[in-house]
């Protein structure tokens, strides 16, 4: 009697342990990337977090809180802005005011912009505190097929160099990857490859929308993205240029642009990555 109690048992905790895999296996994510003309906002859905990167541009918080409320996103698990260039942080304040956030992420730059003193006293606001983005952070996900790393800044930049200060964010689900450049340049993507943090990614969100003096050859060698997407509207600053564009031909790239595209979705199911425009 006792042997067969002691199987019995083991069998109960080969259920329990079993049925815990599958409730905490991510069955799908979504990674939005919101049309907000020149600037970045990116929304990634998990089955138990939202997470916002960047907020577009000032005067675009009331068109991101819209999208995210109309897919039904009432929390902020966490906000990202990946540095102080009103393009990405503009529209951040309006969001932290009007939405609920958890947690905000930047890296350890600042800027005297107004765009930039608005996202501090939002967060202020809201009394919270700013968590610093640096290389190895892990934003916390609760499934065990997620992770979202910070990937850089590696090191201090020139505090004029805003760009390279970008936080670059990784997501991995389950065997489909993203990776998120901000508005790196060159000097960080050489920081970055030196550290060989760079690996094949399924969809790659071009740094700083396009610029010649981001997405280099080399980079693109490691990264050799399926799909790039380039968060861009108009501009006077030639982005996305061609030298960009016959960089990401060469590696195969299918590339989306929000300008052309609108809002561009991709789903993961862990195995396949599924674009799509969306309104």
């Amino acid at each position: 009697m006792k042997k067969i109690r002691v199987i019995s048992l083991v069998l109960l905790f080969a259920l329990f342990f079993t049925g815990i895999k599958e409730v905490t296996a991510a069955s799908y994510v979504q990674v939005h990337f919101i049309n907000v003309g020149q600037g970045d906002a990116i929304l990634v859905q998990t089955p138990n977090e939202n997470i916002l990167i960047d907020g577009g541009g000032k005067g675009k918080g009331p068109q991101v809180v819209s999208y995210l409320k109309k897919n039904k996103v009432t929390t902020l698990s966490a906000v990202v802005s990946t540095h102080p260039d009103a393009d990405h942080v503009g529209g951040l304040a309006y969001v932290i005011k009007n939405m609920k956030v958890n947690k905000v992420y930047a890296p350890n730059i600042s800027h005297t912009t107004l765009a930039y003193k608005d996202f501090l006293l939002a967060v202020k606001s809201k009394k919270m505190k700013i968590t610093v983005a640096k290389q190895g952070l892990e934003i916390p996900t609760k499934a065990k097929d997620i992770t979202l790393r910070f990937l850089g800044p590696v090191r201090a930049y020139a505090k004029s160099d805003l760009n390279n200060w970008s936080a670059v964010l990784h997501l991995k689900h389950n065997k489909k990857s993203f990776l998120f450049m901000g508005d790196t340049e060159n000097a960080a993507e050489k920081d970055l490859l030196a550290k060989k943090l760079i690996s094949k990614v399924d969809v790659l969100k071009v740094g700083h929308h396009g610029s010649k003096f981001s997405t280099s050859a080399k980079f693109l060698e490691k990264a050799v993205p399926a799909y790039s997407v380039l968060s861009v509207g108009k501009n006077g600053y030639g982005h996305p240029t061609s030298d960009v564009s016959n960089r990401l031909k060469k590696v195969k790239s299918t590339v989306y642009r929000t300008d052309k595209s609108g809002n561009v979705l991709f789903s993961s199911n862990g195995l396949k990555v599924t674009p799509r425009m969306v309104r």
